[in-house]
């Protein structure tokens, strides 16, 4: 049998370890990409789509297309997703996003989209089931691999379409850094008018006290303890508070200052009966 023939074989015909990993994983994505438009939280559905994408460069992977599965991980998940993520805590989303449709009739134009691609997925899937087709390998050998076919295809037959492409995502890229910047419109004030105002609003005039002090840990989400053991408010940032994530030691810091005081009398009581004995 040619190779051409075992080839077209291949591509008509699926093992179980492949149906397996299909339905699997495609279980995952198609998980992921609900998640990815029902999360009410951006980082949420961002974090879904990502998971998204990896599970289709597995896809990639597995059906021989490596430097489209490697692309895949390295520049949409890799750098895109986190790109994303970036300007996504640049902008400083919150957890009280609002839900509120601020254009009208978004819902419907997505959903006629989401309709379209429907229509063009099923007339693709259709098309390829229906006609013949060589399969991946007979494709790759005819220019000696995978990456040297897309090379071919890229440099030469989609090279205007390529730089079209490179030209659009700079200019998606400097579009996104101007809607994130954020002209000021007054002159910022220094470190000493800063002093100053606190001095004449009565405020807290020095900078706020470390958290952890005089506690076992000086972590951030622990409140310092003032000398007589109770917690200090203004040492865990009004966040933290707000969200909750405040663990509470003041009772465990208290047992262990009682503890070190006895053990520091008991020393300090030992030494003077020494020296008292030492003088004798």
């Amino acid at each position: 049998m040619s190779a051409l023939a075992a080839n077209t074989l291949a591509a008509y015909t699926t093992s179980t370890g492949e149906a397996f990993q299909f339905w699997v994983l495609g279980t995952v994505a198609v998980i992921g990409a609900l998640c990815t438009i029902l999360m009410r939280k951006a980082i949420h559905s961002a974090l879904c789509l990502a998971g998204t994408m990896i599970v289709l460069a597995v896809f990639y992977l597995a059906n021989g297309a490596y430097f489209l599965g490697i692309v895949q991980i390295v520049v949409y998940t890799g750098a895109i997703m986190m790109l994303f993520l970036f300007v996504v805590m640049l902008v400083g989303v919150t957890a009280a996003d609002s839900v509120k449709e601020t254009i009208k009739g978004q819902r419907w134009w997505a959903a006629a989209c989401a309709l379209g691609f429907g229509v063009l997925l099923i007339a693709g899937i259709g098309h390829a089931s229906l006609t013949r087709f060589n399969g991946l390998g007979a494709a790759n050998g005819a220019y000696g691999g995978n990456v040297e076919g897309l090379a071919a295809l890229v440099f030469t037959k989609y090279v205007f379409a390529f730089e079209i492409t490179g030209a659009l995502l700079i200019t998606a890229a400097v579009g996104a850094m101007v809607l994130t910047h954020r002209e000021r419109t007054e002159r910022a004030r220094t470190q000493r008018e800063l002093a100053e105002q606190r001095v004449r609003e009565g405020t807290h005039v020095p900078p706020l006290p470390a958290p952890g002090v005089y506690a076992r840990h000086n972590a951030v989400d622990i409140a310092g303890l003032l000398p007589d053991g109770t917690p200090a408010e203004l040492t865990v940032i009004s966040t933290l508070r707000k969200r909750g994530q405040i663990r509470d030691v003041s009772g465990e810091a208290l047992a262990d200052l009682k503890a070190l005081e006895q053990r520091s009398a008991e020393r300090l009581g030992r030494k003077a009966r020494d020296g008292e004995e030492a003088s004798r």
